[in-house]
């Protein structure tokens, strides 16, 4: 049996976890503690509040008494809004906090490039083009290079949470560039579980979605190596995982954007 604690703020797409659970080896876990989100709002300020090292604490014991291995915050913007040494920051914290090996969705998006060999990205966010900014510079630092990003203004993890197979396609194949290797949706409060290879078949390479590389993060820290048919390329045994693209690839497609969103050339 291999636990992985996950830390989740508020309310809104929770129940992705139990389908990833579903998914991968009957003997994985995935329990969740929702931690207190305090305002849902897409600005550094407000994401700031949310991973503060008091809120993260509130669900640790829970964890502890669930048998978590290891503990992942299950929020990217809750995290790399403190950029890189803030965020290695608030993950040592609650390591020392819980005892037990720790992590964050951020660093879950940094490991699994590496571990796919992918060194360019493009972004497909559904935030405010300034929160957005915060991820590709989290990206950059970490040595990956953001080869283009795609805003769509959301503001509440509410309204992301709305979103569902159509919006998520239409995200991932507009946020596309011919010389990136993946794709990166950064938000958790995106449900994601049940449409990986719809989005990676549409783009033709790996897609890599937050609450996906939390959990694989967690599995990671607890050193639980598994691999699943439905998952995308990150959870792909070795001989079934796709290649990242090697050289820029020409690919016509037309999309539509939605009312609002932006286009964001690094």
């Amino acid at each position: 049996m291999t636990t992985v604690g996950l830390l989740y703020p508020g309310r809104r797409a929770e129940d992705d976890y139990p389908r990833l659970e579903v998914l991968l080896d009957s003997d994985i876990r995935l329990p969740v503690v929702r931690t207190d989100a305090g305002e849902d709002a897409q600005r550094v300020d407000a994401l700031l509040a949310t991973g503060t090292a008091d809120r993260l604490a509130a669900g640790i014991a829970e964890l502890r008494l669930a048998g978590a291995e290891s503990l992942v915050w299950a929020s990217a913007s809750g995290s790399f809004v403190y950029g890189w040494e803030g965020a290695h920051q608030q993950i040592r914290t609650l390591a020392r906090a819980a005892g037990l090996p720790a992590s964050s969705a951020s660093f879950g998006f940094v490991h699994a490039a590496r571990k796919l060999g992918v060194s360019r990205v493009a972004v497909g966010a559904t935030y405010p083009q300034d929160i957005t900014a915060h991820f590709t510079e989290f990206l950059r630092t970490a040595g990956i290079e953001v080869v283009a990003s795609r805003s769509s203004g959301v503001r509440t993890a509410a309204e992301a949470a709305g979103w569902g197979r159509a919006e998520l396609l239409e995200l991932t194949g507009a946020a596309d560039h011919p010389a990136a290797q993946a794709v990166l949706l950064p938000d958790t409060a995106l449900r994601t579980a049940a449409h990986l290879p719809d989005l990676e078949d549409l783009v033709g390479k790996p897609v890599l979605t937050a609450t996906q590389v939390t959990v694989w993060e967690g599995l990671r820290l607890a050193d639980r190596r598994t691999w699943a048919l439905h998952l995308g390329a990150l959870f792909a045994r070795p001989a079934e995982a796709p290649a990242p693209a090697a050289e820029p690839r020409a690919r016509a497609r037309a999309h539509t954007p939605r009312p609002g969103r932006k286009r964001d050339q690094p």
